[in-house]
Order: C-alpha cells, then structure tokens, then sequence
C-alpha cells in the first residue's frame, strides 16, 4: 500500500515546491521587468500551447458541448479569476505574505462546501476557520500603511479574492474534474482563460518592448510557464488519485517554508513575527478544518452505531 502511494507523495511534495519557488521568481519579475498582466498572459498562452502540444500522446477523450460550456465556467473560476488576481496582488505585495494567504485555502472550500454541498460544519471545523481567519487578518492588518513597498493590503486582499475563486471551482466542478485527464481538462481550460484574458491584458502585451528584456527575464518567466504552471497542473492529480483530501491539503505548508527561505535569500523580504505569527495560525486552522469529519464520514459512522446496537 505505500508502496502505490509514494510516488503521490513526491508528486505533491514537488508541486507545493515549485509553488514555493514560483511566489518569489514572480515577484522578481514585477513591476520593474514585467507587467504584471504580461506575466499572466504568458502563464495562461503559454500553458496552453503546452496541454496542446502533448495531448495527442495522451488518452483521448470525447467532450460533448455542454462539458464544453463548464469547462468555460470552469476556467473563469479556475485561471482567470485565481490566476490574474495572484500575479496582480503579488506585485504589490510580500512573496511570504502572498504564499501565507494562499494556504487558507482549504478554510474558504469548508464555508462553501457548507454553503453549497451542505457538508456540516462541526465545533472542529469552526474552531478551525476562528484561528485560520485570524492568521489571514494579523497577516493583512500589521503590514496595512507600513510604508515599506513590501506588503500592502490591497496586494494580500486581491490574492484573498483569487483564493475564493478557486475554492469555487473545486466546489461547484467537482464532478466535472474527476470525468476526465488532467490533459484534457488543462488544454480547454487553458485555451478558454487565453481566449478571456486576452482582451484584458493587450493594452500591456502591446506596451511591452519584447526585444529589450534580458535572457534572466525569460528564463525566469520560463519557469513560470513551464515548471510553475504547466508541471505542477500534471503533478498535482497523481497525489489526488491515492492520497485522502487531508494528505493532500497539508501538503499547501510546503509553499510558504520555501518562498520565505528563497524571498529572505534574494532579500525581497523579512521574516518578522507577524510573519511566523500568522503562519502557524493559519497552519493550525488548516490543518483543524481539514482533519475533522466529513458529512460521508460522519453517515458512516452513524450508520455504524444504528447497526451495533
């Protein structure tokens, strides 16, 4: 049995890691270098060239038109909405701020699988979403008019709004990722976002002197493209399929140890109290809302009882 799931393991473990590095590279690249919508038109058109390129070698599969249209909606919630709102708020804010925020995650999907798929929200997963919360917000506040161009509050809300977005999609699509391969589902997703962003971020693209940004600018957005954007997306799924949801939600504590070490070694940032405060807050929310019961598990056992007495 673990044997089938290590290679889930190391899969999540390299994903949440070239997550970790992809916040300071990033924030490297904006605003001096790149425009932050530039950035993002290269992360989606970019992608997407790449799901493309390798889906003829892989499973094909048959998308009727109405999966067509959700995977439309899927990709507004999914890239659009989490991609433009990341790559916009990190270029006003702190790469350790922007990767903190981004673990609270798993908090968002508990109040909308609440919402929407009625899961219960028990005293453990409440207390949870109490402390997880007030990590984001000692986060956000202590550096709101620091003056110290590192962090801003708008930066860590605009990344906040990309979070929501995301936890939307992995709530209302849940069926429809699981009908078909990353590939599949990344090529349209991918193309859609293009095709979205594109009116969205010509103005930039058209400002933007390609030929006098230097080879350490495209390396860099290379990785943003092909190891943060397109690795990740084929990695993450494998640790999906064998690995319970908690496992795979823990595995987000990666990304904010690696941008800090990276972002405190390019001296992009400070790791202050506020920082390892909020940190272990929201790591203690995270890890209280993704280890208690769901509604399944919760059936289960009652059905338990029912059948022991």
């Amino acid at each position: 049995m673990n044997n089938i799931k290590t290679p889930g393991h190391i899969a999540l473990f390299a994903a949440n890691v070239i997550f970790g590095f992809n916040t300071p590279v990033s924030r490297s690249l904006m605003p001096d270098e790149l425009d932050p919508l530039v950035l993002t038109f290269f992360r989606m058109a970019g992608a997407m060239v790449l799901f493309w390129c390798v889906s003829p070698f892989t499973k094909r599969e048959h998308v009727p038109a109405k999966d067509v249209l959700l995977l439309f909606c899927a990709s507004a919630l999914a890239i659009v909405l989490n991609q433009m709102p990341f790559i916009s708020g990190l270029s006003m804010t702190s790469p350790i701020d922007a990767s903190i925020v981004i673990t609270i995650l798993p908090i968002v999907s508990m109040f909308l699988a609440a919402l929407i798929l009625k899961e219960p929200i028990t005293w453990k997963k409440a207390i949870g979403v109490a402390v997880g919360a007030s990590g984001a917000l000692l986060l956000i506040l202590s550096h709101a008019g620091n003056g110290q161009g590192r962090s801003s509050l708008w930066g860590n809300l605009i990344i906040f709004g990309g979070v929501v977005s995301y936890s939307l999609y992995l709530t209302l699509f849940k069926g429809l990722i699981s009908r078909y391969t990353p590939v599949t589902l990344m090529k349209w997703m991918f193309l859609f976002a293009t095709l979205m962003c594109t009116p969205v971020c010509y103005h930039s693209l058209a400002a933007t002197d390609f030929a006098s940004l230097a080879p350490g600018t495209w390396l860099r957005a290379g990785y943003v493209v092909c190891f943060a954007t397109f690795i990740t997306y084929l990695l993450i799924p494998i640790g999906q399929k064998v690995l319970r949801p908690t496992t795979v939600s823990m595995y987000n504590y990666v990304q904010p140890v690696v941008t800090a070490l990276v972002a405190v070694s390019l001296g992009q940032d400070t790791f202050g109290w506020h920082n390892v405060l909020s940190a272990l807050l929201v790591f203690a929310g995270v890890y209280l809302v993704t280890t208690s019961k769901s509604r399944a598990q919760m059936e289960a056992a009652h059905m338990s009882k029912q059948v022991n007495k």
